[in-house]
C-alpha cells in the first residue's frame, strides 16, 4: 500500500489543541474536574507508584543475587536501553494504529512480564541473567507505551486545561516518585521482591479497566504506509518546524545538565543515611508538586521562554548549593528547589511540544521529545558520574549549574513562542 501523503508543517490540518489557547483563566486542578481525565490520572499515578516499586524491587534482587557491580548497573542499562532503540519506531507505530488498542496491547504486555517475574521470584527460579531479561522486557513495553499515552491528554481535556493536564501529570508522576520507592522499600522488607513485582502487575490494571472502557468522541484516524516512511514523515515535520526543534534542543540540553542530580543525588545523600536520602527525595517530591500548584497561574504572566529560562536558573541554584550546604534541612530545601524547576521545565516544555503539532504527527513528536529527555538523562547521568570521579563531586555539581545557565544562551535561536508576524 503506497502511503497517504502527509500534510506540511503549516498544514491547516490542525487540532483543537493548537489553536490559540483560550484566555480564560483555570486553576492548576481544574482538569481534574473533567471525568475522564480524573479517572485516568488517578488510575496512572498508581500504575506509576507500582513502576517505582518495580525500580527498587528489581536493584534489590539484583545485589541479593550477585555480588558483582557490573551486574547490579546492568539493571540500569536494562532499562535505559530500550529509550535509544525504539522510542522513534514506538511514536511512528502509536499514529499508524488506534492508539486506545495500541495502549491495550502495551500495558497488557507490562502486566504479563511483572506477574511472570513475580512467581519466578516467589519460587526461587530468578537468576541474574532472568532477571536482566524481564528488566528489558518491561522498559520495552514503557517506552513502547510513552508516546502514545502522552499523544492522549490533548483528547481528555479541553483545549484552555490542557497545560494545567500536563503540569498534573508530571505532579502525579512525582507523587509516584516520592511513595513508590518508600513503599516498595516496605514491601520487600516486609513480603518480599516477589510480592513487589505482583502488585505493579496489579497497578496496570486501572489503567487497562480505563482503556478497555474509554470511547473516544473524536476516532484516531491512522496513518497509512510503512514504519519506515512514517518516521522519516515525523523526521521531516521536525526540521520544517521551528518550535518544536526549540523544544527537542532546549529538553536534550535541560536533561543533560541535570542529570547529574540524579547520578550524584545518592552519594550527596551518603552522609545522612538512607532516612536522609528518602528525605530529600520527598523534598523534591514536594517541590515538584509546589511546582505544578503554581505553574498555571505563573503561566499567565510569563511566556514559555522566560518560565523555562527560570527553571534553569533555580535548577542552577540547588545544584550550587547543594554541595555546600552541611545540614540535611539545607540539603532538602535545595531538592525541593530543584523539584520545583524541574516540573516547571518539563511540563512546560512538554506543553508546548503537544499543542504546536497536529493530531496526525503528535505520538512521533512525542516520541522525539522522550529520546530528548531520557536519552539526555542517560547519557548525562553517566557523563557526570565520569566527572565526578575524576575532580569532584562539589567541582562537578558546580560546573553542570554553570552549564544550566550558559544553557540561556540558546534562546534567542531557539524560542519556544511564535515569532510576532508582522502587518
Amino acid at each position: 500500500m503506497s502511503a497517504v501523503p502527509e500534510p506540511r508543517a503549516n498544514s491547516s490540518m490542525d487540532t483543537p489543541a493548537q489553536a490559540q489557547i483560550s484566555p480564560v483563566h483555570h486553576s492548576a486542578l481544574a482538569p481534574l474536574r473533567e471525568p475522564l481525565f480524573r479517572t485516568l490520572w488517578i488510575a496512572a499515578v498508581i500504575s506509576y507508584t507500582g513502576s517505582w516499586m518495580q525500580n527498587i524491587a528489581t536493584g534489590w534482587l539484583m545485589s541479593t543475587l550477585t555480588s558483582s557491580p557490573m551486574w547490579v548497573s546492568l539493571v540500569q542499562v536494562a532499562l535505559s536501553l530500550p529509550v535509544f532503540l525504539i522510542a522513534l519506531p514506538a511514536g511512528a507505530l502509536a499514529d499508524m494504529i488506534d492508539r486506545r488498542k495500541f495502549l491495550l496491547v502495551t500495558q497488557s504486555s507490562m502486566v504479563a512480564a511483572a506477574a511472570v517475574l513475580g512467581v519466578l521470584t516467589i519460587r526461587g527460579a530468578m537468576t541474574p541473567q532472568l532477571l536482566l531479561v524481564f528488566t528489558f522486557l518491561l522498559g520495552v513495553g514503557a517506552v513502547m507505551n510513552e508516546p502514545a499515552w502522552q499523544a492522549l491528554t490533548p483528547d481528555l481535556v479541553p483545549t484552555p486545561k490542557l497545560a494545567a493536564a500536563v503540569a498534573l501529570n508530571s505532579a502525579g508522576f512525582n507523587i509516584a516518585r516520592a511513595v513508590g520507592p518508600a513503599l516498595g522499600g516496605l514491601i520487600i522488607a516486609t513480603a518480599g521482591n516477589g510480592v513487589a513485582f505482583l502488585l505493579n502487575a496489579a497497578s496496570f490494571l486501572g489503567v487497562i479497566l480505563f482503556l478497555y472502557l474509554w470511547k473516544p468522541t473524536v476516532p484516531h484516524v491512522p496513518l497509512a504506509g510503512s514504519l519506515t516512511s512514517a518516521i522519516g514523515g515525523g523526521m521531516r515535520y521536525v526540521r520544517q518546524d521551528r518550535r518544536i526543534q526549540a523544544v527537542l534542543v532546549r529538553t536534550l540540553a535541560f536533561s543533560l545538565f541535570t542529570g547529574a542530580f540524579w547520578a550524584l543525588l545518592p552519594l550527596i545523600a551518603h552522609a545522612y543515611g538512607a532516612e536522609g536520602y528518602g528525605a530529600m527525595l520527598a523534598c523534591f517530591g514536594v517541590g515538584a508538586l509546589i511546582g505544578a500548584a503554581v505553574l498555571t497561574r505563573i503561566r499567565r504572566k510569563l511566556s514559555s521562554d522566560v518560565v523555562v529560562a527560570f527553571g534553569n536558573v533555580i535548577f542552577a541554584a540547588a545544584l550550587f548549593g547543594l554541595v555546600r550546604s552541611h545540614t540535611l534541612t539545607l540539603s532538602s530545601l535545595c531538592a525541593a528547589g530543584a523539584g520545583l524547576a524541574w516540573i516547571g521545565n518539563l511540563a512546560t516544555l512538554n506543553f508546548v511540544a503537544q499543542t504546536a503539532v497536529p493530531a496526525w504527527v503528535r505520538a512521533r513528536v512525542m516520541s522525539m521529545y522522550i529520546l530528548a529527555l531520557q536519552g539526555g538523562l542517560a547519557l548525562g547521568s553517566a557523563l557526570w558520574g565520569i566527572v565526578a570521579s575524576q575532580r569532584g563531586i562539589e567541582s562537578t555539581l558546580t560546573i553542570a549549574a554553570a552549564a544550566l545557565c550558559c544553557g540561556l544562551l540558546l534562546v534567542p535561536w531557539f524560542r519556544l513562542e511564535k515569532e510576532a508576524v508582522g502587518p
